[in-house]
């Protein structure tokens, strides 16, 4: 089972990212799990969210302890914590402007896949907002091929299409592959 963890900020869009994935999954004939932990807090108050994918039903029901992968989509909130529970073998991606080396040298941390994109940039650029929820799936992509960039592109699609209309939706879809693209991975 794959289990992803991600670490953002009330209204970053991180508890929708969790989901687009999980559903790109399930489209993929995975199953599935995807929620957010937060409480009554306001905007810009640190959250976590969670995305479970295996092939076979998932019978657990709690949050993840020891993730895969962790994402971590506001920068601000890297700290041990993060690491929490990732294991030798596990990939961190980060929003940061930062080269991977630079961070895991910071963090004091040998043997984790390191993956950094500067998301925050790349929305503003294409979206003209600070979302870095849909680049940090590009990032994730890129370092763990968990669903195909056109799945989650439909997935991106199908969500965003009526709510936000057509040029919100490429702009997010642009963003995502740039991300992509532009991950550096140690």
């Amino acid at each position: 089972m794959l289990e992803v963890r991600w670490h953002g900020r009330g209204g970053q869009g991180a508890k929708t990212a969790a989901q687009f994935l999980a559903e790109a999954a399930m489209d993929a004939g995975k199953f599935i799990q995807a929620f957010p932990e937060y409480g009554p807090e306001r905007a810009g108050a640190p959250i976590r969210a969670y995305t479970r994918i295996d092939d076979a039903p998932i019978k657990i029901h709690c949050g993840v302890t020891n993730p895969g992968i962790v994402v971590v989509v506001d920068p601000t909130l890297m700290s041990e914590e993060v690491l929490d529970g990732l294991p030798e073998d596990g990939i961190l991606v980060v929003n940061t402007s930062k080269p991977p080396e630079e961070l895991k040298k910071e963090l004091n941390i040998a043997t984790v896949k390191v993956a950094t994109v500067d998301g925050t940039k790349i929305a503003l650029d294409t979206l003209g907002l600070p979302m870095p929820n849909i680049p940090m799936l590009g990032a994730l992509l890129k370092v763990s091929p968990v669903v195909s960039l056109e799945k989650l592109k439909g997935q991106i699609r199908h969500k965003f299409l009526k709510k936000l209309g057509e040029e919100k939706t490429n702009a997010n879809i642009e963003g995502m592959e740039r991300a992509y693209k532009e991950t550096k991975v140690s």
